[in-house]
């Protein structure tokens, strides 16, 4: 078996997208366009990946810095596709098998149709695969001409067909199988004699088809595979069908979906079985969710790691953060970036919490802010309670030890450390560490003025 070698169209600057920057680096469900072709390559078996820069190429390849699989070649004028392709043979240079042609704008492709087509060019000896696919309404695509036997004898653009060829509704996807010494040799030998005056990488059909050689087509049932994006209404699209891929893949995993089409998760996020997702959810980044949690109508998670049976509450808002097993959090709590939360710890309704570590069994039920602060195991913490982290100028902690019961409405001046098993009275501000098993009260002292309403209310 021939090796793999994937080449990733991705130089265009994409006017449509009325945008600052690269199309291939628009989102769609997660992941910038250009992802997902290059996935869909490598779980298709291509070994090797270059990638066809152009408009802010640095871009590109800064996305992709850290992965040493991935190569580079630059077009620097978008001549048309044949030269985009022509401009790769450096790249490539050495390379002796089967290149992988894709679009870096086409996010949709399969894996599983990639490998269909890989097979079929193989068992077949072609030259030249073409991906095609079947539309009601062929306008604006290139059409697939064939001979006898099914042979492609060409493949016509839309401004330079005949109106024969514009009934054809058998359509280019831009995704091709070619042998590497046919394909280099074909694409040094195009002519930009067309109507666009670019050069065609479609016109290697016509070079296949002049030296006998076999150029074979291979349907895809699906035209959304083959759906390119050019503007935010197809970015758009795009997403909800990648979305529902994703929510159909977690359902057959074990996931309840209570109402699939408004969850958006992401591309990448990984759950556990037996969880329980309710409507208008959102997952996105790096986040993992363990077995059986309910995650209640329109949660929020973002960079999370939650362990099983965790409940998160309706309207709750979370980011890198970290929630333990059996834990409770919200409804409409705020789970800022470095919160770590143990297991069977409760964070109620209105509380916000950020880079914290909550021990075991602590909770915090309602109308708090917990900033900057280690707190231990079975830690109480009353309703009000603020620690005051931010002196204008740094940052401190608040330390609390385990066992420690804080009133309500108590006010925590740091940095400030409270000893284990203390209590500490409802409306303490506290400006000093606290021995453990201590008590601390801090109050201005009541004043009762006897009938000093009436008195006001009849002089």
């Amino acid at each position: 078996m021939s090796e793999v070698a994937a080449l990733v169209l991705a130089a265009g600057k994409g006017t449509r997208m009325k945008s600052g920057f690269v199309k291939v680096l628009h989102e769609a469900a997660g992941a910038p366009l250009i992802d997902w072709p290059v996935a869909a390559a490598r779980e298709a078996g291509a070994g090797r990946v270059v990638l066809v820069a152009g408009h802010q190429a640095d871009r590109v390849q800064a996305h992709f810095s850290t992965d040493p699989a991935v190569s580079f070649a630059l077009q620097q004028e978008q001549l048309g596709t044949g030269h985009a392709v022509a401009c790769a043979a450096g790249a490539l240079e050495g390379f002796s098998g089967t290149i992988l042609i894709l679009c870096g704008d086409v996010p949709l492709i399969r894996p599983e149709t990639l490998q269909g087509m890989l097979a079929a060019h193989r068992d077949l000896g072609a030259a030249l695969t073409v991906l095609t696919t079947h539309v009601d309404n062929p306008f604006g695509y290139g059409r697939v001409v064939k001979g006898e036997g099914g042979r492609i004898l060409r493949i016509v653009e839309q401004k330079d067909a005949t109106p024969e060829e514009l009934k054809i509704n058998e359509i280019n996807s831009g995704i091709y199988c070619v042998e590497s010494e046919f394909l280099f040799a074909a694409v040094a030998s195009l002519s930009n004699d067309n109507a666009q005056k670019e050069y065609y990488l479609t016109d290697i059909v016509l070079r296949a088809a002049e030296q006998e050689l076999l150029a074979l087509a291979f349907s895809v049932d699906d035209p959304d595979e083959v759906m390119g994006v050019n503007d935010r209404a197809q970015l758009a699209a795009a997403g909800a069908v990648l979305r529902k891929r994703i929510n159909e893949s977690l359902m057959l995993s074990g996931v309840t979906m209570i109402a699939p089409d408004t969850c958006y998760i992401d591309s990448g996020v990984k759950i556990g079985s037996d969880t329980i997702i309710h409507p208008n959810v959102h997952v996105s980044g790096n986040t993992i969710i363990g077995s059986e949690c309910v995650i209640e109508p329109s949660v929020v998670i973002r960079n999370c790691t939650i362990a099983d049976k965790v409940t998160l509450k309706a309207g709750s808002v979370m980011a890198d953060s970290v929630i333990g097993e059996e834990a409770a959090i919200g409804p409409m709590a705020h789970l800022r970036p470095d919160s770590q939360l143990g297991a069977h710890v409760k964070i109620g309704n209105f509380v916000e919490t950020k880079k914290i570590v909550m021990g075991e069994g602590s909770k915090a039920s309602h109308l708090t802010y917990l900033g900057d602060a280690s707190i231990g195991r079975d830690v109480n913490i009353g309703c009000g309670t603020i620690t005051c982290n931010y002196d204008g100028v740094k940052k401190h902690r608040t330390v609390i030890g385990d066992g420690v019961f804080v009133g309500s409405d108590v006010q925590f001046v740091a940095p400030i450390t409270v000893g284990a098993n203390s209590l500490i009275a409802a409306g303490t501000t506290v400006t000093q560490d606290i021995p453990p098993d201590s008590l601390a009260l801090a109050r201005v002292p009541q004043v009762n003025k006897v009938g000093w309403v009436k008195k006001k209310r009849e002089g």
